[in-house]
């Protein structure tokens, strides 16, 4: 689908209140320093666990009318605060007129070899791979359950500890090319991942990609294709 030229980037929020370093996608640094116009839109009342362990059906059509609200506002490309929204993919951008990037697993299929680290394996149904377009045989790792970076996030609280999240974040990414050495492509799920991106990267050899990434080069391009 064809964007004008680039209004803002829309963000459907989870409703959350756990620390987002810069690089997570509910910064406004993050975006402000790829010169991103950004605006922020919060689903009220949906939290990390009905999104993630509930799979709430109920949520769906507060994240369709958020989005054509900030749509009507103005933006011409969406993403949201949570991979696992990839669930919600074709039905959000049935409802708008402009991109929209639910989550950073739609990017699995354009690099060679991938896998995933994600913030819930268990969790990380087929359904949601479906939908993003990953193929069946992708290795997947999550964080191990119960850590500081999937207990502070699920939990929703107000802490986060940066260091050992980074630490978690990178032993679930050693895990990952130790079980499938051939992966050349790590592509983080959640969209909490990309401060620990470069630290990926060094602890594991390969290219690594997430949420920012994605909404960097969809951006670009659009820029590009309306100058």
């Amino acid at each position: 689908m064809n964007a004008a030229a680039p209004g803002f980037l829309g963000v459907l929020m989870l409703d959350t209140r756990f620390p987002r370093p810069p690089g997570d996608v509910g910064n406004p640094e993050t975006y402000a320093r790829a010169g991103i116009p950004v605006r922020f839109f919060t689903v009220e009342g949906a939290s990390p666990r009905r999104i993630v362990e509930e799979a709430d059906p109920r949520l769906i059509q507060p994240f369709v009318d958020a989005a054509v609200r900030l749509v009507a506002e103005g933006a011409s490309m969406i993403t949201t605060s949570c991979g696992f929204l990839a669930v919600y993919q074709d039905v959000i951008a049935r409802a708008v007129p402009v991109p929209v990037l639910t989550s950073s697993l739609l990017q699995v299929p354009r690099h060679a070899r991938p896998g995933i680290v994600t913030f819930d394996a268990q969790s990380l149904t087929p359904q949601i791979l479906q939908a993003a377009g990953v193929p069946a045989e992708t290795p997947i790792t999550g964080v191990r359950p119960g850590c500081e970076f999937h207990r502070r996030i699920l939990n929703n609280d107000t802490v986060l500890d940066l260091a050992e999240a980074q630490r978690n974040v990178v032993d679930a990414a050693m895990r990952l090319v130790e079980a499938s050495p051939s992966v050349e492509n790590i592509v983080l799920e959640c969209t909490n991942m990309p401060p620990y991106r470069e630290a990926v990267a060094a602890a594991t050899g390969r290219e690594v990609h997430d949420i920012e990434t994605l909404i960097l080069d969809a951006w670009r391009t659009a820029r590009s294709a309306s100058s």
